[in-house]
């Protein structure tokens, strides 16, 4: 299954490791939001590790599960932070 991840974290703290295991599983795109191919297993576990990070009252994770590719046409205006993409 292909995810987009995005994030808002409010704690200055947390972010560092936030960041540190959304790359673990995921390619970074911009900021806070990454994208990947994930196995049903590795997104399980990229699930709880961030769950155990963030507060849940402050903090905000958001998973985009995408199962068609060739659906999906990515545009960017501006500067690409990332140009390297698993989109077509």
């Amino acid at each position: 299954m292909y995810y987009i991840v995005v994030y808002d974290i409010a704690s200055a703290k947390r972010l560092p490791k936030i960041l540190k295991i959304c790359r673990k599983y995921l390619h970074w795109v911009q900021r806070s939001v990454f994208e990947g191919e994930l196995t049903k297993t590795q997104f399980l576990q990229l699930n709880d590790e961030l769950k155990r990070k963030i507060n849940k009252k402050e903090d905000s994770v958001i998973y985009f599960e995408i199962r068609n590719t060739e659906v999906i046409r990515k545009n960017v205006l501006g500067k690409e932070l990332n140009e390297i993409s698993n989109f077509i």
